[in-house]
């Protein structure tokens, strides 16, 4: 579908959960955030007739997000169910890649397409600190079960923070080619102030040619990442908030100040 400004609108993310197992400090308060409730978070069966609407409308990429997906009890099935659906073209997931060991092969098998897995330093105590708590070995464990499992055209996203890791550039750069892995370098963004930039690696932050509209976990459907705007699919009906969001997409971002990053999927 094409918006007022004549984009075409292929690209839904899902965000499947708002519970991660970590808390970075670029996507979470340091307070954390008010958790939906079981009953609030679309189920499996509700994401899977979104996607059919989707696909319907002419959305032919999908993403999977979070918090993390992969703390979502059941998500492999999920990712069978969608992968199956005819006009599924891409299916992808953005992870930590914490626990890619036990689930890579998994989603391989399931029909999962590609992989972006988050990658802020190569500096354990660096990692720890942007995680708050989290371990690089299992970061890099989970790296090489992707690879083993078979995926291809694996992307790491990396956090620029101001002061904290960017002398990592070049040594991350490296780690990348050695490894087949594409990296993105995104420059720490504030959905308060409105601050956000343009994807060192990729397409994001080019409002001229944005192509996505995203679902939380709790089945609103958000037209731009720095808007607050909100369609409602359970209560406008699927078909019809897809075409009410799209409708509403702004030509650019400004700010969002009701949810916080991992509320959004980012």
């Amino acid at each position: 579908m094409l918006d007022r400004f004549n984009r075409e609108i292929y690209y839904l993310r899902i965000a499947v959960t708002d519970r991660c197992n970590l808390r970075c400090t670029y996507c979470m308060p340091e307070e954390g955030i008010q958790l939906k409730s079981h009953g609030e978070i679309l189920s499996y069966e509700e994401i899977e007739e979104i996607v059919k609407a989707a696909v319907r409308l002419g959305f032919t990429k999908f993403r999977l997000t979070g918090g993390e997906p992969l703390v979502r009890k059941g998500i492999v099935d999920l990712v069978g169910k969608l992968a199956a659906i005819d006009g599924v073209d891409t299916l992808a997931m953005t992870t930590n890649g914490l626990w890619l060991p036990e689930f890579a092969a998994l989603l391989k098998r399931a029909g999962l397409d590609r992989l972006n897995i988050s990658l802020d330093s190569l500096i354990p105590e660096r990692y720890r600190a942007i995680t708050r708590g989290g371990d690089l070995n299992q970061a890099i464990a989970g790296i090489q079960a992707a690879q083993s499992a078979g995926f291809e055209k694996t992307k790491l996203n990396v956090v620029l923070v101001d002061g904290f890791n960017e002398d990592e550039k070049e040594n991350i750069k490296k780690f990348s080619e050695t490894n087949r892995l594409r990296v993105r370098f995104i420059k720490k963004m504030d959905l308060k102030t409105g601050d956000y930039y343009g994807v060192e690696g990729g397409e994001g932050g080019n409002c001229s040619i944005c192509n996505r509209i995203r679902l939380t976990a709790d089945g609103k459907i958000r037209s731009c990442l720095f808007s607050d705007n909100e369609i409602d699919l359970r209560q406008e009906g699927f078909e019809a908030g897809f075409k009410m969001a799209i409708a509403d997409k702004p030509e650019k971002g400004h700010r969002s100040l009701k949810r916080e990053m991992i509320q959004i999927g980012g």
